[in-house]
C-alpha cells in the first residue's frame, strides 16, 4: 500500500508532472555538469600551462603605457602579463628550441604588447606562429621595412598581428597588436643553435633577461631602454619561465648539471629529460646546462649531413690531439682589465675581483703584467707592463681589493688602453688581454671597431661576469681578438673557470688551421678558422656541390704539421644544419664589415640574401604574422604597453639608478596596489573561476541528489 507524500497534491496528474520535472532536472543537471566539467578541465589546462603569466606574485603591477589617441601621452595601467615556456631538443651537436610566449591583457584597454627579450647570438630564428582562439597564424619572413609596413597596416585595421625583429644578434623585440581586454594571445617562435663544446664538456645557454645597457652621451638609446624596469625593492620578479630540455647527446653520459638553476634529470627514451626543479623561475638570469660524456666515450670526430631544397649541408666537429709533451713556458705580457661600473655592483663586483685576484696570484716567473680599471673614468696601474714579482703583484692585489662599483661603462677607452703595445717588436713574448665585464653597453660596434683597429699582436680573452652577461659582445670581441670567451656566473665558480682560462692562456693547441673538401665544391663557414686552445674542437659548416669526397683539416700542433681526413660517407643524418650554416655566414659578413674587408652595403646585401633564402630573422629581415579578421572595433583606441623587464639577479638597483632610471620610466608599483594580506591572488589567475565552478558543481550535485531521492521515493510509492 502506497503512502502519499505529506502535503502532496491529490489527483493523477500532479505526481506525473513532478516525476517528469525531477527527471528533467536530473538529466539537465547532468548535462550542465558535463559542460562545467569540460570548462573546469579547460581552466585546469590553462592553469597547468607551464608559464601562465601573472601567477608569480600577488598585487597588481602597474606600468606606463603610450596612448596615441591621447596626444601621444603616457598613462598608468595595469601591466600586460607574460609567461614563457621553453622546450629544447638536443640532437648531437645541434639544439632546436621552441619558445612560447603567453601575452595576457589584464587591462580594460585594447593593447599593443611590446616585449624585448634575449636569444642566443648564434641561434637562427626561423619560425613564428600566433595562436588566436582556435586559429594558428603562421608568420612569414619579409624584408624588415616590408614586415613593419604589413604589421602597421594590420594594427591600424584592428587585426591581430605579431612582429619579431632582431635589434642585435642576441636581442629581439616581439610586438603583438590588438590584444583585447582580458584576452590571451600565444606567440611561438623557434630557433636552431649549435651546442657549445669546451674542455670535454658540452653545454647550452638560454639567455632569459636583457640587462639595462649603458649608452654614451649622444648615442641613441638601445631598445630595452624603452621597457619599464621592475624595481625589486617594491615588487617581486615578473615574466615566469619554465624550461624543458630533451637531451639526446649521442653518447653515454657521465653527468648532467646546471650551475645556474636547480634541475631535475630523469631518463626518457633515447636520452634524458631535464626540467626546472621549482617548475618555473623568474626571467632574471641565464639558464646554463652542461653534460659530460663517460670517460673515453666522447667522440673525437662528429660529422652530420642534411639535404634541404636540393642542397647538401654538413656540420663537422674535430678535436685535435692534445700534446702531452710539456714545453718551456712562453713568456707573456698580460693586461688585466676590470669593469667597476655601476652595473657591476653587488655579486658581479665580488666575482670580478675574485677572478682578477686569482689571475694575479697565478702569474709565472718571466711574465709581465698590468691592470686597467674603468667605469666612466680610467686608471692604468703601471705606465707599462711590469715584471710579475712579489712587490708588483702585491701592489696590484691591494689596488683591486679597494675597487668599488659606480659610474658609467665607457668600455672603448679601456680596450684601447689595454691594446696599446709599447713593445710591439718583441716577438719573443705572447701578448694577452684578459677583459672582465658584464658587457652592459649599447655601443658594441664601437668596441668591435676598436679591437679590429688596435689588436696588433694581442689576443683578447673576454671573461663574462654576472647572471646575464652580454654574450654577443663577449663572443664577437673574443673572435675579433683571436681569443676565447669564459663565463663566470657565481663566486663559487671563479676558481674553476679561471683555472680553465689560464690553461688556455698557456698557448694555443692548434694554429694556422685550414679546412677544405676534396672531390666536391664547397662554401665553408666560418671563412677563417680560429686558433684552438686546450679542450676546444674545430667546428665547420659547409654547403656542398655534392655529398661525396673527403673533408680535410690541417694546421700546426707543437710547431709540427698536423692533418686529419674524414670521409663524407661517414656522415650521420642531422637537422637544422642549413640554418646553422646560414647563421654563421651572416656572422662572417658582420665580422668582415668590422674588419673593413667589405663595405656596410655589401654586408647588408649578404645578410639580406641569406635571411630570405634560409628564412631567418636578421638585421635585414623580420617575421610577421597577421590574422585576416579584424578584432578591435575601429572606434576603440589602441594603447602601446612595453612589458616590464627584471633586473638581472645580483644587480644593485640603488647603485645603478639611484632610485630613478634615466632614459626610461621604472615600473610604478603604487603602495595601494601592494596586497600584503590576501585570500585569492589579485593577479589575473583562474582561482576565482575555479571556486565558482566548484560551488556550481556542488550545487548541481545537491540538485542531482535531491532529484534522485525524489524519483526513488516515487518508485517506492509506485
Amino acid at each position: 500500500m502506497s503512502v502519499p507524500d505529506v502535503g502532496a497534491p491529490r489527483g493523477p496528474t500532479r505526481p506525473r508532472v513532478a516525476t517528469l520535472a525531477a527527471l528533467a532536472l536530473q538529466r539537465g543537471a547532468a548535462g550542465l555538469m558535463l559542460v562545467l566539467a569540460l570548462l573546469a578541465a579547460l581552466v585546469f589546462c590553462r592553469e597547468s600551462f607551464a608559464a601562465e603569466p601573472g601567477d608569480v606574485t600577488s598585487g597588481a603591477l602597474m606600468m606606463r603605457a603610450h596612448d596615441a589617441k591621447k596626444g601621444g601621452g603616457d598613462q598608468v595601467i595595469q601591466a600586460v602579463r607574460l609567461g614563457t615556456d621553453i622546450d629544447m631538443t638536443v640532437s648531437g651537436l645541434t639544439v632546436r628550441t621552441r619558445v612560447t610566449q603567453a601575452f595576457r591583457n589584464t587591462t580594460n584597454h585594447w593593447v599593443e604588447a611590446v616585449y624585448v627579450y634575449p636569444l642566443p647570438d648564434d641561434g637562427g630564428v626561423d619560425t613564428l606562429k600566433m595562436v588566436v582562439g582556435n586559429k594558428v597564424i603562421v608568420g612569414e619572413i619579409k624584408k624588415k621595412a616590408e614586415a613593419q609596413a604589413i604589421y602597421d597596416a594590420a594594427k591600424a585595421q584592428g587585426k591581430k598581428a605579431s612582429l619579431v625583429e632582431q635589434n642585435r644578434p642576441n636581442m629581439f623585440t616581439n610586438a603583438v597588436a590588438n590584444v583585447g581586454p582580458g584576452e590571451t594571445v600565444l606567440v611561438q617562435i623557434e630557433y636552431q643553435a649549435p651546442v657549445a663544446v669546451s674542455t670535454g664538456e658540452y653545454s647550452l645557454r638560454v639567455p632569459l633577461v636583457v640587462a639595462p645597457r649603458y649608452s654614451p652621451a649622444g648615442q641613441a638609446p638601445t631598445p630595452e631602454a624603452n621597457a619599464p624596469l621592475v624595481d625589486p625593492r617594491v615588487h617581486a620578479a615578473v615574466n615566469p619561465v619554465t624550461i624543458t630540455v630533451h637531451l639526446r647527446a649521442g653518447f653515454p653520459l657521465a653527468g648532467v648539471t646546471s650551475a645556474t638553476h636547480a634541475v631535475d634529470v630523469r631518463g626518457e627514451r633515447g636520452g634524458k629529460v631535464v626540467t626546472l626543479a621549482l617548475g618555473k623561475t623568474p626571467a632574471d638570469r641565464d639558464f646554463v646546462l652542461t653534460w659530460r660524456p663517460m670517460p673515453l666515450k666522447a667522440p673525437s670526430v662528429g660529422l652530420f649531413h642534411e639535404k634541404v631544397a636540393g642542397g647538401d649541408y654538413v656540420l663537422a666537429q674535430v678535436t685535435p690531439p692534445i700534446s702531452t709533451r710539456p714545453g718551456p713556458p712562453t713568456p707573456r705580457d698580460i693586461v688585466f682589465v676590470i669593469d667597476n661600473s655601476g652595473s657591476m655592483g653587488g655579486e658581479s663586483m665580488r666575482q670580478a675581483k675574485a677572478s682578477l685576484a686569482y689571475g694575479l696570484a697565478h702569474l709565472k716567473a718571466g711574465d709581465r703584467f698590468n691592470v686597467v680599471r674603468f667605469d666612466d673614468t680610467l686608471t692604468v696601474l703601471f705606465p707599462d707592463t711590469v715584471e710579475a714579482d712579489a712587490a708588483h703583484v702585491a701592489k696590484a692585489q691591494k689596488f683591486v681589493a679597494g675597487l668599488d662599483a659606480s659610474g658609467g661603462t665607457e668600455m672603448i677607452p679601456a680596450m684601447t688602453a689595454a691594446l696599446k703595445d709599447a713593445r710591439a717588436a718583441d716577438a719573443g713574448r705572447v701578448r694577452q688581454v684578459v677583459f672582465l665585464t658584464d658587457g652592459a653597453i649599447g655601443n658594441e660596434q664601437g668596441l668591435f671597431d676598436a679591437i679590429s683597429a688596435g689588436r696588433g699582436r694581442s689576443r683578447v680573452f673576454m671573461v663574462g661576469i654576472g647572471s646575464a652577461p652580454n654574450t654577443f659582445l663577449m663572443s664577437r670581441a673574443a673572435e675579433l681578438g683571436r681569443g676565447t670567451f669564459t663565463h663566470i656566473g657565481s663566486t663559487d665558480g671563479v676558481e674553476d673557470a679561471m683555472r680553465r682560462l689560464f690553461d688556455k692562456l698557456e698557448s694555443p693547441v692548434a694554429t694556422n688551421l685550414v679546412a677544405s673538401f676534396e672531390g666536391t665544391t664547397s662554401d665553408l663557414a666560418p671563412a677563417v678558422l680560429p686558433d684552438l686552445y686546450r679542450g676546444e674542437p674545430v667546428t665547420v659548416a659547409a654547403r656542398l656541390g655534392a655529398m661525396k669526397g673527403v673533408l680535410k683539416i690541417s694546421g700546426m700542433i707543437d710547431g709540427k704539421p698536423w692533418e686529419t681526413r674524414v670521409s663524407l660517407k661517414d656522415a650521420e643524418p642531422g637537422k637544422g644544419i642549413s640554418k646553422l650554416w646560414a647563421r654563421r655566414k651572416i656572422t662572417d659578413a658582420e665580422v668582415a664589415r668590422s674588419l673593413v674587408q667589405i663595405s656596410e652595403e655589401e654586408a647588408d646585401a649578404r645578410v639580406l640574401a641569406l635571411g630570405l633564402d634560409h628564412q631567418l630573422v636578421t638585421s635585414q629581415t623580420s617575421l610577421v604574422a597577421v590574422d585576416k579578421t579584424p578584432s578591435r572595433p575601429v572606434d576603440e583606441p589602441l594603447v602601446r604597453a612595453d612589458l616590464p623587464l627584471n633586473l638581472p639577479a645580483g644587480w644593485d638597483f640603488d647603485l645603478l639608478f639611484g632610485g630613478a632610471r634615466h632614459g626610461a620610466d621604472k615600473v610604478d608599483a603604487e603602495a595601494g596596489q601592494q596586497v600584503a594580506e590576501l585570500d585569492l591572488p589579485q593577479t589575473a589567475t583562474n582561482a576565482p573561476l575555479m571556486i565558482v565552478l566548484g560551488l556550481s558543481l556542488m550545487g548541481l550535485g545537491l540538485g542531482l541528489g535531491a532529484g534522485g531521492w525524489f524519483l526513488a521515493g516515487r518508485r517506492k510509492a509506485a
